[in-house]
């Protein structure tokens, strides 16, 4: 993996999840876990193994041709039901909905501090979005900017 700002993966992740319209896209930050196994999660949703497959493809693409890095490893391309970029320290998690369900990445990190994104609105115009997306993860930033300075064991943020 090249020297890639971990804000700057992460946004551009989410912004190719949303590209090809990803439900549920939640970002756990899990810098503050003991023995984490990445700095990062990214979670989204797909409804099918065609869209789940487009949409790795998405964000691959946008994290080469922005950011100039790859995935480290792969898995899952073969069946799309979940498939699991590794970016090293940001582990990309895309999951049709019952696949998601069964294994709830979510409550097995639960520790971690977690912000669900709703970022693809068919009812806004897309500036409406745009300014929206915006938004969302200027405020990601910050939750993420004031969760890495805190000490383990302080609070994360996270589901009460």
């Amino acid at each position: 993996m090249s020297q890639t700002n971990f804000s700057e993966l992460v946004d551009e992740i989410v912004e190719g999840m949303d590209d090809l319209k990803a439900s549920n896209i939640t970002v756990l930050d899990m810098r503050n876990i003991e023995n984490s196994i990445c700095s990062f999660f990214v979670i989204g949703e797909g409804n099918s193994n065609t869209q789940v497959k487009a949409i790795s493809d998405s964000v691959e693409k946008r994290v080469r041709e922005n950011l100039k890095d790859k995935p480290w490893h792969v898995e899952g391309l073969e069946n799309a039901e979940w498939i699991l970029m590794d970016y090293v320290d940001t582990v990309v998690h895309i999951f049709q909905p019952e696949t998601r369900k069964f294994y709830d990445l979510e409550s097995l990190w639960g520790d971690a501090a977690f912000m669900l994104l709703k970022l693809t609105n068919k009812t806004k115009t897309k500036m409406e979005n745009e300014k929206d997306n915006k938004e969302q993860l200027r405020k990601l930033k910050e939750q993420f900017s004031r969760n890495s300075n805190e000490k383990p064991g302080g609070d994360k943020g996270g589901p009460g």
